[in-house]
């Protein structure tokens, strides 16, 4: 025991932090809020208990949700002088115990892992004779992986569909079964396993062998969670499996920022604990260290104009932050015209020293990035686009580090590293001057970039380093998945944006339809359009921007209002918040003719019993009664939007409503909004098309209208 150690651990820590480090062993549950410092107080708990000699490095197990936050856990314990913690994300624990216990469990070797769904999936549905294009057989791939995290198999998937309100793409509820179960007969068949029955199988093998779970638990002893509001079921079973009846947890989370539900993700675990350990021990984590006050009272402002269950959740949080600038919130005429602004504000921010690498721009769908891409390449500002494959993963980086690695031999230290490495990376697509260009093109010279850019830092910090310690590093990193910084202004999704941070960040699209997005439909869904906002909120350090624009294209209807979250921060935002949101809300707006769902089939007077049926008003046996070409019209269009949007088709319109505008037949928007399923928010993006191709339009001569229009609108004169 190092008494001295373990102080020098607990210094700088604030009385909160300092709870959850010092809390004895046993449950613990950490409430912590955004910019908070829970990574600081759980890594320095486990450095805590490792110093005053509580537990051996080696028997804790740290559970992540990202390669990159378990190598930034590792990396901080090794900062704090604690080596040997497993800190990995629940799959990569698993896969470690299955490769080593599957011999002895099943025998031979583990079987290899199938990297991606959609081409099993497609075999699948050919045994089934059935035929999708490549969207439907992604979404389709998504429903199995939704089932499986939520425990269902084949035989118990119809049931767990229909209570989950569940509608997947081009099938109803027992066909999917079927696709289900023949899914994983061509698994069998080759031999593999997915990603989810590394979960399963791993808990299947804990259960049935009481020895090897022995050897698991006698392997480790204490264990912690992160981001537990996170949690599905499949990894919550597994953590019990691990647990035994043992309580030796901490878990870590914010219902405030549960954004994933739709992979099957629940807080309910993380709100429930207290109820499974009675006896837990509860720290909340509310003092922000990220932002200033400004910023945190905007998000508090927007989390806490929610339904009283979701006040009652949230953290308020607190800045210890010093005061900055008010946010801003801005419109705009167009989408174009919205991106345009943005970036000559980037622009500005950077000439006058502004690091780009410190700058984002967030927004709700991927779709919305390719016009801040444009705006930025028109403006000379250079980014890189988040939420595609992995830093070390990319090929340019694997081609570089290849000619690094063999040119790290012949390194006789007469050039200087930074010089050395950028002759080296030549080789692998480098240029003293970025391209002109945008997209790919660009994005590979930003990683090569920041690779040149590494051997800067290293130059500066270790001046007798070398291309052998730069690959040693590079290496490191790459274990770790900690990416270096590449120097350009970040784009990403909200959901990509979780668990980062920066000192300028943009959340543009802050428009109805969009935030909430259309297809969120009943309070629960649309709380969680809140709560991602939130997030995007809480990334922001010093100042923030948010904008929208009234219509998509230049000379459109400008029908788009500001999103309802921002009703309460009028006095924050200004008029423009409280003036729309008024609007949002529904104020002057005339109300849509209530419609009667049918209760018994039109067809055969059987009584209908899901809420597909009585959308469509018939039952399963019946047949259709819609004419088949507006049908195949309606969902050519439905297919073409959806790719437009980059979503899934059903989130435009889910078979069963579109079945239903089918067999109503709609001449106009007042009919259209009568049926189930069509809101305010899809009737405002979709009613006119929809009309059109009820009066014999064809789809691809509508979309290639509206292209033209935009193309034509965005040229300048």
């Amino acid at each position: 025991m190092n008494p001295a150690a373990s102080d020098d651990i607990l210094a700088g820590l604030d009385p909160e932090q300092r709870d959850v480090a010092t809390a004895p062993p046993g449950p613990v549950c950490v409430l912590a809020g955004a910019g908070t410092g829970k990574t600081r107080a759980i890594t320095h708990r486990i450095a805590y208990a490792v110093h005053s000699g509580q537990v051996q490095p080696q028997r804790v197990l740290a559970l992540t949700f990202t390669a990159r936050a378990a190598g930034e856990m590792r990396t901080r314990l090794r900062q704090l002088g604690v080596a040997g913690v497993q800190a990995r994300t629940f799959h990569s624990a698993a896969l470690r115990q299955l490769h080593f216990f599957w011999p002895q469990a099943v025998g031979g070797a583990a079987p290899e892992i199938l990297s991606q769904k959609a081409s099993a999936v497609a075999e699948a549905a050919g045994r089934l004779r059935l035929q999708f294009d490549r969207t439907t057989i992604r979404d389709l791939a998504g429903e199995i992986e939704w089932a499986k995290v939520n425990l269902l198999d084949p035989a118990s998937y119809v049931a767990g569909a229909k209570a989950a309100r569940r509608e997947p793409p081009g099938l109803d509820l027992t066909a999917m079964a079927r696709l289900f179960e023949a899914y994983g007969e061509v698994l069998q068949r080759r031999g593999v396993i997915d990603f989810e029955d590394v979960l399963l199988t791993t808990v299947g093998i804990l259960d049935e062998r009481d020895d090897i779970a022995r050897a698991v638990r006698g392997q480790y002893r204490s264990f912690v969670v992160d981001e537990y509001q996170d949690v599905n079921a499949v990894q919550q079973r597994l953590l019990d499996v691990w647990l035994g009846e043992r309580d030796d947890l901490v878990v870590v989370g914010d219902p405030s920022q549960t954004i994933y539900s739709f992979t099957g993700a629940s807080p309910r675990h993380l709100l429930g604990f207290t109820n499974r350990f009675p006896k837990a021990h509860v720290v909340r984590l509310v003092r922000n260290y990220r932002s200033t006050p400004q910023i945190v009272t905007l998000a508090n402002t927007v989390i806490g104009s929610g339904p009283e269950a979701v006040r009652s959740g949230a953290l308020r949080l607190v800045s210890e932050g010093a005061p900055g600038p008010t946010p801003l919130l801005s419109e705009h005429p167009d989408d174009p015209a919205e991106a345009v602004a943005v970036a000559e504000r980037i622009r500005r921010l950077v000439d006058k020293g502004h690091p780009a690498a410190e700058i984002a721009v967030l927004f709700r769908i991927n779709a919305q990035s390719e016009a801040f891409e444009s705006a930025l390449t028109d403006a000379g500002v250079p980014y890189l686009v988040r939420g595609g494959e992995r830093f070390f993963a990319r090929k340019e980086v694997r081609a570089a580090i290849l000619l690094l690695r063999g040119a790290a031999r012949g390194d006789d230290g007469e050039k200087p590293l930074g010089h050395l490495v950028r002759d080296v990376i030549t080789g692998a697509g480098w240029a003293e001057q970025p391209p002109a260009g945008s997209g790919a093109t660009r994005e590979r010279w930003e990683s090569l970039n920041a690779l040149a850019s590494e051997a800067d830092n290293l130059a500066v910090a270790a001046p007798e380093a070398r291309l052998p310690e730069l690959v040693a590093e590079l290496d490191r990193r790459a274990a770790e998945q900690h990416a270096p910084v590449v120097q350009g202004v970040t784009l990403a999704s909200l959901h990509a944006a979780k668990g980062l941070e920066w000192d300028t960040v943009f959340i543009v699209g802050v428009s109805e339809g969009l935030l909430p997005i259309s297809m969120a439909e009943g309070p629960d869904e649309i709380e969680e359009e809140r709560r991602l906002l939130y997030v995007g909120l809480t990334r922001a350090r010093r100042e923030l921007f948010l904008s929208w624009s009234g219509a998509r294209n230049p000379g459109g209807r400008r029908g788009r209002r500001v999103s309802r979250f921002l009703a309460g921060a009028t006095g924050i935002l200004g008029d423009g918040a409280r003036t729309s949101a008024t609007k949002a809300s529904g104020g002057g707006r005339r109300s849509s003719p209530k419609v009667s769902t049918p209760r018994t089939c039109r067809g055969c007077g059987a009584e209908l019993t899901s809420a597909a049926q009585r959308k469509v008003g018939r039952c399963d046996d019946c047949p259709p009664t819609y004419d088949e070409a507006t049908f195949e019209r309606l969902r050519a269009w439905r297919l073409a939007v959806a790719r437009e949007a980059s979503v899934p088709a059903y989130v435009v319109f889910t078979d069963a409503t579109l079945t239903a505008i089918a067999e109503s037949e709609p001449a106009d928007a007042r009919a259209l909004s009568a049926i189930s399923g069509v809101g305010a928010r899809k009737l405002e993006q979709y009613a006119d098309d929809v009309i059109a191709i009820m009066g014999g339009a064809d789809p691809e001569e509508l979309l290639e209208k509206r292209s033209d229009t935009s193309e034509s609108a965005a040229k300048p004169s």
